[in-house]
């Protein structure tokens, strides 16, 4: 098992994590009868996008001898009705400033994005938008 979660009440859950015992709470948005005071189920998966694009960059390159260390990502995930579901995550990710790129290494840090497990595990339906904020 990866993890246990608990519904505590008020539209909120308590998640596990087996392994580490670390926790994650999540909280029902606003404009779904929730409080919004935590991340929402919705809100992790668009995390977990920007988060497994991050690591699986990460181990490229690592492989590659390239250091990314720094990147930031920007998440906005886009909800549509009937039925309510997550339409479009956009991930605009900024790179450090110890740059530039080579070409090579771009394709190869894009090319890891892209195909990291989450995005290929999102029904093709929900829209994957990535911009990169390449470093002058």
């Amino acid at each position: 098992m990866t993890a246990k979660v608990v519904y505590t009440g008020q539209l909120r859950t308590s998640a596990t994590h087996l392994r580490s015992g670390s926790i994650i709470e999540t909280d029902a948005p606003v404009d779904n009868h929730g409080k919004g005071e935590r991340f929402s189920p919705t809100d992790l998966v668009a995390t977990a996008l920007a988060s497994c694009m991050v690591t699986t960059m990460g181990i490229a390159c690592d492989v590659h001898g390239i250091n990314i260390e720094g990147v930031t990502c920007e998440v906005e995930k886009i909800m549509a009705a009937d039925p309510r579901r997550i339409s479009e995550i956009k991930v605009n990710m900024s790179f450090p400033e110890s740059g530039p790129y080579t070409d090579k290494e771009k394709k190869i840090i894009e090319t890891a994005a892209r195909n990291c497990p989450v995005v290929v595990s999102l029904h093709p339906d929900c829209k994957k938008t990535l911009n990169i904020i390449w470093p002058e």
